[in-house]
């Protein structure tokens, strides 16, 4: 197990949304509010040693949410890139694990991460959540990782590295990536529309 206290949460922000057209889509509203504080708001009781977001247009303030936030002036280098600019603000800090999550995925939980957590078994530790058929984010990487991290070149090396890890097995339902306009529309179907509120932000 690795404690939170020892772990820095980065929580990537940035990219293209080349599927979800021209509008922020952190900000589309999901269940009365923008859809990528739902992920902040699961996590935020959780006693990260760090919390980092590394982002790019999106207009939310997420450093009066307690995080430092970097800027991702490449979002077209994808993910990788941003796990790495996120990788880059903790050297020297002592931690032992980086927790990576995404913020168009909205439905992650508190008790997800720290079954995660307890999965990890130190500094080599690679955990990745999973559907129960293949592994996704949220990803944990033990401290001992950080290097591999800095030097992968592509998803191909990111799935390699992901695969060989341990898989923690959380319902289809709470690993809900937000791709496409659809995607959140079918996410807003699932729950009664007096709950809703997404005509505001």
């Amino acid at each position: 197990m690795i404690a939170a206290e020892k772990t820095a949460l980065v929580l990537l922000a940035a990219g293209r949304s080349d599927r979800f057209g021209a509008v922020d889509k952190l900000l589309e509203p999901f269940l009365g509010r923008p859809l990528a504080l739902h992920v902040t708001t699961a996590l935020e009781a959780m006693p990260f040693a760090r919390r980092i977001v590394v982002k790019d247009g999106t207009e939310l303030d997420f450093a009066a949410l307690g995080y430092h936030v970097v800027r991702n002036e490449e979002p077209h280098r994808g993910m990788i890139h941003s796990a790495k600019l996120g990788i880059e603000q903790l050297r020297d800090d002592g931690v032992e694990a980086v927790l990576f999550a995404l913020a168009d995925m909205p439905r992650v939980t508190a008790g997800h991460i720290h079954h995660m957590l307890g999965a990890a078994d130190g500094r080599d530790a690679v955990v990745a959540s999973s559907d129960g058929i293949r592994p996704c984010p949220p990803v944990l990487f033990g401290a001992g990782q950080f290097d591999a991290i800095r030097a992968l070149d592509g998803a191909k090396d990111v799935r390699a590295l992901v695969r060989g890890g341990k898989h923690v097995v959380a319902s289809p339902a709470e690993l809900i990536d937000i791709d496409t306009p659809e995607d959140l529309e079918k996410l807003r179907g699932m729950f009664p529309a007096r709950w809703r509120r997404d005509t505001g932000r």
